[in-house]
């Protein structure tokens, strides 16, 4: 079946083969049978939902979803919405975070058949079986790129066994997560655990999200989490939160923008306290 699909935004994980678009049809539409119109975020849906009126003119099936509908998702297949080379094993989330929407749409932990690719996108990957976890980093052998762990990890899952895989399999970068005070102590422990493994923050390999500009936050605290963050052993990066709404206020968006790139991070950790 030749499925065109259409995003309301590009991103650099949004594919780029032939049947791929960001606005309404072109005037030479290619062959195809269905139209998916897939939105991941809940401020992208009026847009998208103009963009699925627009595709109805073509005379094929329109539909339309995507995380920002809350629905769950099904089994990966590489290539159809993100780029070839990202991947997802696992959806789901044990875990009841205030923040995050993935347990209202995705329910508990559910293990997927692994697919090829070097960056996976899993939500929480290390809540996974031992056997399921191994057959991810046997697949990352097969493929040429180094891979990435850009999921979000949780610390306190970390095991030695873990960071063995992860050494062996010569991951280019792991993102761990620090949302809440709780996560801090467990993200010492996993910096250590990952530093007698012999992977460090030294190139980067080791990095971690840190969730700022909830309600009640502040500049200061923020900052102070961030470097924390360092301290624990992992570069920071500076994920603004948003809600339903993705509204973000410009001052927290200019506070983020210095704590993204790696040369701002750096630079921004060198600076007195």
């Amino acid at each position: 079946m030749r499925i065109a699909r259409v995003f309301p935004r590009r991103t650099a994980a949004t594919p780029d083969d032939a049947l791929v678009f960001t606005t309404k049809p072109p005037k030479a539409v290619p062959e195809i049978d269905e139209v998916h119109v897939s939105v991941a975020f809940s401020y992208d849906i009026p847009k998208a939902e103009q963009l699925a009126e627009a595709w109805l003119g073509v005379g094929v099936p329109v539909k339309i979803g995507g995380p920002a509908y809350g629905k769950p998702g099904g089994d990966f297949t590489p290539g159809l919405y993100l780029k070839h080379g990202y991947t997802i094993s696992s959806r789901g989330c044990n875990n009841r975070c205030w923040f995050c929407s993935v347990p209202a749409r995705e329910g508990g932990l559910r293990e997927l058949p692994v697919t090829n690719g070097h960056n996976l996108l899993d939500d929480n990957i290390l809540a996974c079986s031992e056997g399921h976890i191994r057959e991810v980093f046997a697949m990352f052998k097969r493929q040429k790129e180094k891979p990435l762990l850009t999921g979000g990890l949780e610390a306190r899952l970390l095991r030695q066994w873990h960071v063995d895989l992860i050494r062996e399999a010569r991951v280019k970068r792991m993102y761990f997560a620090y949302d809440t005070a709780a996560d801090y102590e467990p993200l010492v422990a996993a910096g250590k655990l990952l530093r007698d493994g012999g992977i460090s923050r030294a190139s980067h390999n080791a990095a971690c999200y840190v969730l700022i500009g909830y309600v009640g936050d502040s500049f200061d605290a923020a900052e102070k989490r961030l470097r924390a963050a360092w301290s624990a052993g992992f570069v920071p990066y500076a994920m603004l939160y948003r809600d339903e709404n993705g509204v973000t206020d410009l001052a927290w968006r200019r506070f983020q923008s210095d704590w993204l790139l790696p040369r701002l991070v750096m630079k921004k950790l060198k600076e007195v306290s």
